[in-house]
Formats: C-alpha cells, structure tokens, sequence
C-alpha cells in the first residue's frame, strides 16, 4: 500500500452542482491533492463532448467517461467500448417512432434529436432544478447542458450511450425490454421517479472503468478512493478500499458508503479530502 492514492470523482453532485457549479472549495481540494501527489480522475457519465474547460483546467490525471465506457489515463485511451452503428441505428428509430426526445453522447460531442428542446424541456430542467420547484420562464435545456448540438447526424459509429427523457418509466422497460444486448439504465431520480433513460455497451460500469485504470498505472485497488452521489456509483465505491459520498446523494449510496461528507455545495469534497488526509487542513 503506498501513501500516495487514486481518488476517482464522479462530477454531476460530486464535483460540481446539477446546475453546472463549481464550488471553488472542490477546484482547491482537487489542486491541492495534486499538487501532494495524489492521482485524480474523473469518473463520470458525462462523455469527453460535455466536459466544460473549467473542469478540464483543474488538471485532472485522466477521465472515464461514459459511465465506464471509455478510460483515459494521461492523455493515453487504455479502454474504448462504443454502441455499435447498428444498435445507434436502432436507439435513433426506436425513438423516434415513440417520439422520444433523446441526445448522443459522444467524445466529439452532443448531438439532439430534432425534437430535443422542446419535449426534452421538462425533464432538463427537472433535473437541474429538483422536484417540485418552479421553473422559470426563459429556462431552457441550453441552461443545463450547453454543449448541445442540433441538426447533426444521428447515425453515428462513436457514440459512447444514448440518453433519452422518459414520459413515463414504462419506456424505460420498454427499452431493456427491445435492447436485451445493451445496458440499460436510468438516471435523474430514483425508480420510477427517474427522468432519463440511457443506453450504452453491455458489460461496462463504473467499476470496470477503475479497474482499468488501475491497472494502466500499474497501481494497487488498496490505494484507491471513489466519491460519488448516485446508484450508478455504487458499483465504483464497492470497488475502491474506499467509498465516500456526498451528502447531498441518493439513500441507497449514502447507506453503503465508508462515509458520507456534506453535500456538494457545502464544501462536500473539500470536507472529505482534509479528513482523509489528501490536502491537509
């Protein structure tokens, strides 16, 4: 075991806010870590396409994206798994005969459906802004994800996941019901309650990501630390010696984790890196 750690970030609720904050306690803790020696990766849903250059200024030692499907240790790819042309082929049809808005997530970038920002609207904003709280007037999905690209191909041989607003959570099981080779998940609430579908290469999460890059760096599982907010990184924390999360997180990762730190815009990862001896105080 080495003193030095892997520290593995998911960044929606972790690094920054659902709306796209970043608290100037996390750019620190990350800084600062770095700067003590410790490796610091990105692990995240999010493809390379929706990384704002505020967080790529942060230095991190490598990002995996995609919710395990694409591993980037510095600068160096170590792992790459894409939907296929076919299954993009049918996630595009399949959502449009249901007119469901949808988006590909790409290392290239964000591509919409043609129908994205206005049937995609309620769900976008559902996520930033949280349960029952009023939306403004002039909000839109650019707000929340800016990256946004419209008019592009949709037929795409370097998609990372396919996600897509859910009108109810039947067309969640619809979709693992009609894509039995693909994973098949949901985000942006918990069961029924989630606001988003996704699609993305069987046999990958979070955990397989880390595991990679572990061993690209030629490091041990017993130095690793994983921080996290939502079911889908649970499979990372179990994985890590250690799994921290954040307070502003879901019931079920706050139960399993080693520990839970204060919420994300409470100074969370900040809190955790001084108690685990990454910054000092």
């Amino acid at each position: 075991m080495s003193d030095k750690k892997i520290v593995f970030l998911d960044v929606d609720g972790t690094i920054v806010t659902y709306d796209n904050v970043l608290p100037a306690s996390a750019a620190r803790a990350i800084r600062k870590a770095r700067a003590n020696g410790h490796r610091v990766l990105m692990c995240t849903g999010r493809s390379k396409g929706e990384v704002q250059p505020e967080l790529e200024e942060l230095g991190f030692d490598g990002m995996l994206g995609g919710n395990g499907a694409y591993v980037e240790v510095e600068g160096r790819v170590v792992m790459h798994r894409l939907v296929t042309s076919e299954q993009c082929r049918r996630i595009v049809d399949w959502c449009h005969e249901r007119g469901l808005a949808f988006y590909l997530e790409s290392n290239t970038g964000l591509f919409a459906s043609e129908n994205f920002r206005e049937a995609g609207r309620a769900a976008v904003l559902a996520y930033q802004l949280g349960e029952g709280e009023p939306v403004p007037a002039d909000a839109g999905v650019e707000d929340v994800f800016p990256l946004l690209r419209y008019g592009c191909e949709l037929y795409r041989d370097d998609v990372n996941k396919v996600s897509f607003a859910l009108t109810s959570y039947q067309d969640y099981l619809d979709a693992r019901r009609d894509f039995p080779d693909m994973k098949v998940g949901t985000w942006g609430g918990v069961d029924e309650r989630a606001l988003f579908g996704d699609l993305g290469p069987a046999g990958v999460d979070k955990a397989v990501a880390v595991r990679a890059a572990v061993e690209a760096i030629g490091a041990d599982m017993a130095d690793t630390i994983a921080f996290g907010d939502a079911k889908v990184d649970i499979p990372m924390l179990e994985a890590c010696a250690v799994g921290v999360a954040m307070g502003s997180g879901g019931p079920e990762i706050r139960a399993m984790a080693d520990f839970v730190t204060a919420g994300v815009d409470e100074d969370g990862l900040w809190k955790a890196f001084c108690h685990l001896g990454l910054v000092g105080e």
